[in-house]
């Protein structure tokens, strides 16, 4: 047994972490065995699945690398499942994160299966290549190049689930509040270029109800048809009106969108349409209220129901995700724009960013691959962009998170 003073002294020690040593195989290997999990997320359940076995992997890398491993159950989402891994302690390191799902294929139009990877002109093709399992694998290789390296503050690694559907992943992690860094990238493709900003998105479907009834007589019912027509029209005023209040110039489309994106209803040309569905998405700007959105399209369908004495609802077909704007000149954003040599710029499309900035952290989006790949039969990543991806996570670690390289 040890004397006291051995406790003593055991009690005072610093603790040191290092970055391991140890290495896992190559990109190309472990690029491989996650595209081999079929990881789908989809609102439509015939299309759904597990993201339990690429989360599974990717544990199993960062616990080999001598991380914290840690696999959380998303909450009323079975199946679904986050991963945290955390090396060093602290409160101020540096997030590393991306999402575990992908988008459903469609298999006739893809040259090679989607859950093989194919390497050919210099590129890597699979489901989910640069959006972005590639992510994670680039990590081990930027991994690679600090090894030994000592640790003043934590690397983190998030893997969440559904980003692609319900960002039910990222939600469960504000909820749970257990992620704490100063600074966050967010590995999506964006052809290693930062990004601070980009729109939210809000998806609605809209129920009309009407009452069937003869068509030779309109006075037996009510068109949810025609309903859903006035309906139609009041959302389109609405949106020029929303586009004259809102606009910028940093995004090349500068207003906010709103696209009627599906519709049916009704069953026969002889009958009065008793009831129709339509749905449609709405993109608000950075500093557009969601909640006040939402407010003024529920006024709308009241309108359609005072003025044409017909039901319309609305509803979430997702629970919406807010725009993301980072400030312009903060450390992180800064830094990224000068590792890449190029300022930041605005996408259109949605991201877990706003999710991790309402957790505290200093927020960009920065990744391999483009998305213009992305959700395309044939998804590829650039091999000539993954060393400099894995180059700025290094230097990202460096300002972030070590002490010295011994």
């Amino acid at each position: 047994m040890a004397d006291d003073s051995e406790k003593t002294s055991q009690v005072r020690a610093p603790l040191r972490t290092k970055i391991s040593t140890v290495r896992l195989p190559k990109f190309a290997t472990l690029l491989a065995e996650v595209i081999a999990q079929n990881s789908i997320s989809s609102p439509e359940k015939v299309w759904d699945n597990s993201n339990l076995d690429v989360i599974t992997r990717l544990a199993a890398w960062f616990k080999k690398l001598g991380f914290s491993v840690e696999v959380q159950e998303i909450p009323n989402a079975p199946g679904k499942y986050n991963m945290l891994a955390c090396l060093g302690e602290g409160s101020a390191g540096l997030v590393l994160s991306g999402h575990s799902d992908t988008v459903p294929f469609d298999q006739a139009r893809w040259a090679s299966d989607p859950f093989h990877v194919r390497e050919r002109d210099h590129r890597f093709y699979g489901l989910g290549s640069c959006d972005m399992k590639g992510f994670f694998p680039i990590i081990v290789e930027a991994l690679r190049g600090l090894e030994g390296a000592e640790l003043r503050q934590p690397i983190i690694v998030l893997a969440t689930a559904d980003e692609e559907s319900s960002m039910a992943g990222a939600r469960a992690l504000v909820k749970q509040g257990n992620v704490q860094a100063r600074a966050a990238l967010i590995g999506e493709p964006t052809n290693l270029t930062p990004v601070n900003m980009h729109k939210g998105i809000m998806m609605q479907k809209v129920r009309v109800k009407g009452q069937a009834g003869h068509s030779s007589n309109p006075a037996l019912g009510k068109s949810a048809l025609e309903g859903l027509y006035y309906f139609v029209a009041e959302v389109l005023t609405y949106r020029s009106q929303l586009q004259a209040r809102h606009h910028n110039s940093m995004f090349e489309v500068s207003e906010p969108t709103l696209n009627l994106g599906h519709v049916h209803g009704g069953d026969s040309p002889n009958r009065i349409c008793g009831h129709c569905e339509m749905s449609f998405d709405l993109r608000p700007l950075p500093g557009m209220s969601i909640e006040s959105l939402e407010q003024e399209l529920h006024g709308l369908a009241k309108k359609v129901k005072v003025e044409q004495g017909i039901e319309v609802v609305i509803e979430n077909l997702v629970e919406p995700v807010p725009a993301f704007q980072s400030e312009a000149h903060s450390e992180l954003v800064t830094l990224c724009e000068q590792l890449a040599g190029q300022s930041a710029k605005t996408v259109a499309f949605a991201t877990e960013a706003p999710f991790m900035q309402q957790m505290g952290m200093d927020t960009v989006i920065m990744g391999a691959g483009s998305i213009d790949q992305a959700h395309q039969p044939n998804e590829f990543l650039e091999l000539n962009q993954i060393k400099p991806m894995a180059k700025v996570i290094q230097q990202l670690i460096e300002r972030y998170c070590i002490v010295k390289s011994v």
